[in-house]
């Protein structure tokens, strides 16, 4: 059985002071993909900065940050829209438009943390509207039940193409808490055929992790999640992307490359 890696290096939270081996500029960013991708990731989910680490949806920036990649390894990229709570849904959504193979769509607004991730109704069917006409698979991040509902809902006008592909996200303040059972219950309830992933923040990351391999899903590492290796270790995205291909395999899950990602995924 196969699992699909996929390396999010950066995040729209944490800075450098919280770890200096956090990515910021195109070329760092660029860097820890390609190591990543040498490491066994087949996938890499983007979140960029300015010059000041501020997170942004500068298209000249995501358009030299994916040129870099590109130039270094065949890594599929998978951009997100969330980018940052002070970032303008109508910004967010213009990143799609450099055509990445694929690109987060959050289907909810909700309370993350102490501010307000904004992702209005309208705004979201606009969205997934032209990332189906561009061709760009969506990676549907839900962070509560009632987000799946919404996907479903989304599934039914048209929106989005099957096979569906899921991130359930757990840990993050506003959202489900970091607990097996929640994620047992999600997982019941994603449509058959299905491609998933979990996404543990912090100090649970790499139980839910292993959990979530174990139960057939594919697997996140990077400093998005969580900037500890350990308790009291501060990570590297390469420690972290390494520590999950050896869980997969310990568990006779092998990484696939970028063909079989984009055959699993239905790209």
């Amino acid at each position: 059985m196969t699992a699909i890696i996929t390396v999010a290096s950066t995040g729209p939270v944490a800075t450098k002071a919280d770890n200096p081996r956090l990515p910021t500029s195109p070329e760092e960013i660029a860097t820890a993909v390609e190591q990543a991708y040498n490491a066994g990731a087949a996938v890499a989910h983007l979140h960029l900065r300015d010059e000041r680490q501020r997170p942004t949806a500068d298209l000249k920036i995501a358009r030299t940050v994916m040129e870099m990649i590109a130039d270094r390894c065949p890594i599929l990229i998978q951009m997100s829209t969330g980018v940052g709570l002070d970032v303008a849904f109508e910004d967010r959504e213009k990143l799609v438009d450099l055509r990445p193979r694929m690109a987060t769509l959050n289907p909810c607004s909700m309370s993350f943390g102490a501010g307000e991730f904004r992702n209005p109704p309208a705004g979201v069917r606009r969205l997934a509207a032209k990332m189906r006409d561009l061709g760009v698979k969506a990676e549907l991040e839900i962070y509560d039940s009632g987000h799946l509902d919404e996907c479903l809902r989304l599934r039914d006008e048209g929106l989005l193409p099957e096979p569906l592909q899921f991130s359930i996200v757990l840990g993050v303040r506003g959202g489900m808490a970091a607990t097996a059972d929640n994620l047992v219950s999600t997982v019941r309830r994603l449509p058959e055929g299905s491609v998933w992933q979990v996404i543990a923040i912090g100090r649970s990351n790499l139980e839910l992790t292993a959990i979530g391999l174990a139960m057939g899903g594919n697997a996140r590492a990077g400093l998005e999640d969580t900037l500890y290796l350990r308790k009291g270790q501060l990570a590297d995205n390469l420690q972290l992307v390494e520590r999950t291909v050896t869980l997969a395999r310990d568990i006779d899950r092998e990484p696939v490359g970028v063909d079989g990602a984009t055959r699993l995924l239905g790209l």
